[in-house]
């Protein structure tokens, strides 16, 4: 059902800043922000890092300190480190610009298979499909039955319209955001009719629940890892921190072994560097 598709989507598309560009820097660095960071704080922080690293070059040439900062407040620091090494690889392995080919983007350090068709349909409008967790549940409850990755990306493929996939992929995620939810709202839905989901009467268990791409609710952030990981990285963005005073600022003092696997981790992300006396944020680019 195309039409009802793209018919709902001139009308109730999001209104996204990245959506107003081509530009396949501004928007690998827009994808990578979304993912797992809400959209209002991407549209807060998206223009703002642009200013600071407008192409990769800048990028890759910047301390990954730099990058790390700049990320503040956006998610998991790995993935700046992953961005500074993807801009690293486009400067380096193709003169500075995002690659088209769908094999050269999935080799850029922290891309991945939705990432890298995201930029083919919304940098070069390349009717590739993308599946993240929201267009995966329209094709899980579509179908009524839950799908593997494979099956589910030759799902999204053939869906796409010939020479209107950036609007059909676009007209996707904002129905999966708006409609087809973990809480699903079928009414008003474009796509309904079609439903096989909803025309047995939306029984449990929800097929999206494990589909391919569909996420699963995180662990509990207090007192994980990731909060101590959280800790350390924001005090460093001050200044280096004493080898001492490193279990104190992961919050476990009397957990060493915790603490040194942890630091380990980090280290091992790129996300800081270490010598007998100090921790410090990467300083080399």
């Amino acid at each position: 059902m195309p039409d009802e598709l793209l018919d709902w989507f001139e009308s109730q598309a999001r209104d996204l800043p990245w959506r107003a560009t081509r530009e396949p820097w501004s928007i690998l660095v827009a994808e990578l922000m979304l993912q797992q960071t809400q959209v209002s704080r991407v549209t807060e922080r998206w223009p703002r890092f642009l200013v600071r690293f407008p192409d990769p070059s800048v990028c890759a040439a910047a301390p990954v300190a730099d990058v790390i900062d700049e990320w503040s407040g956006l998610g998991y620091n790995r993935r700046a480190v992953n961005l500074h090494r993807a801009a690293t690889a486009i400067t380096i392995e193709h003169d500075g610009r995002v690659p088209t080919d769908l094999g050269d983007l999935l080799a850029l350090p922290g891309i991945g298979p939705y990432t890298a068709r995201a930029l083919r349909v919304f940098a070069f409008e390349i009717d590739d499909a993308v599946v993240d967790t929201n267009v995966a549940r329209i094709l899980a409850r579509t179908l009524n039955r839950t799908l593997k990755p494979a099956e589910a990306q030759r799902e999204a493929d053939r869906r796409v319209p010939a020479d209107d996939g950036w609007r059909w992929n676009q007209a996707m995620l904002d129905l999966g955001a708006r409609h087809c939810s973990s809480k699903p709202v079928c009414v008003d839905c474009p796509l309904s009719e079609g439903c096989s989901w909803f025309a047995s009467g939306c029984p449990d268990p929800d097929p999206a629940i494990g589909s391919a791409s569909v996420s699963t609710k995180q662990s509990t952030f207090a007192g994980s890892d990731r909060e101590g990981r959280g800790r350390l990285v924001r005090q460093l963005r001050s200044g280096p921190v004493a080898v001492g005073q490193v279990n104190d600022v992961l919050g476990w003092p009397n957990d060493p072994a915790r603490c040194r696997r942890v630091l380990d981790r980090l280290v091992g992300d790129g996300l800081v560097a270490f010598d007998d006396d100090e921790v410090s944020l990467p300083a080399g680019p």
